[in-house]
């Protein structure tokens, strides 16, 4: 294998930072993942050295990409979701190869996730608009248009009743209100149904940790568009993130 079809993925999340080398032309692991917990406080410098660690342990030299919970802007994070908001106004791709060497290429964690299942997964080769959605801590989104990414929707923070939806539709709001996947899943329906008045999906692909139980609640999935749960669960943050290198160098 080339070193050309090899980038290092790094997925940044609120409690773990995972890491792998990722064969980009075949949708691969290269290597297996790599997982430290997210530094506590998790600053910019202090997630830069984990991340410098992770380099040095895969011996890896070349673009690195990043999925990282924000908005992210030409590099520069302008929201911080479960991470030190120290990092709001961050130039992270600046920041990462100030301190490592390597260039990288960073964007936004479930739009990174979204290109796993646009590139290798079960939206490959659909046409239209695809919308990703991670259901987890909270509500990540990707949307694409013809496998093209359209960058920092944020679906989850679109403003119901008195604050936003991802706190009475992801996964920890189920949790916290002790909903089963019954009352839950018609709850996550009336979102789906929001979202599909808004922009006339082709596709509904759920990721994170709730996908994992679709079959316990798709019975009250009454959404006019396609629903399939995500084919890649806790591969799909470093597989995208390597992905988004490969596609920010062609």
């Amino acid at each position: 294998m080339s070193k050309e079809q090899v980038f290092l993925g790094v997925d940044v999340g609120g409690t773990g930072i995972k890491a792998a080398l990722i064969n980009t032309k075949k949708g691969i692991l290269a290597t297996d993942k790599y997982r430290v917990l997210t530094p506590n406080p998790s600053t910019p410098e202090a997630v830069a050295k984990v991340i410098s660690r992770m380099i040095k342990r895969f011996e890896y030299r070349g673009p690195v990409g990043v999925g990282f919970p924000a908005i992210i802007h030409h590099g520069v994070a302008k929201s911080a979701a479960n991470i030190d908001k120290k990092w709001i106004n961050t130039n992270i791709e600046k920041l990462l190869k100030e301190v490592t060497g390597n260039p990288f290429y960073v964007a936004n964690d479930a739009d990174v996730a979204g290109l796993a299942e646009v590139r290798f997964g079960k939206a490959k080769g659909e046409m239209g608009i695809v919308i990703v959605l991670t259901i987890g801590t909270g509500i990540g989104s990707g949307m694409f248009l013809d496998g093209t990414l359209i960058p920092n929707t944020e679906f989850g923070h679109l403003f119901y009743k008195e604050s936003v939806y991802e706190h009475y539709v992801s996964n920890s709001a189920r949790k916290k209100n002790d909903l089963s996947w019954d009352s839950w899943g018609k709850r996550f329906n009336k979102y789906l149904i929001h979202l599909e008045k808004l922009f006339s999906p082709d596709m509904f692909v759920l990721g994170g940790g709730a996908s994992k139980k679709f079959d316990q609640f798709k019975h009250v999935l009454t959404v006019d568009t396609k629903v399939v749960p995500a084919a890649y669960q806790n591969d799909a943050g470093v597989l995208g993130a390597a992905l988004y290198a490969e596609s920010r160098l062609s």
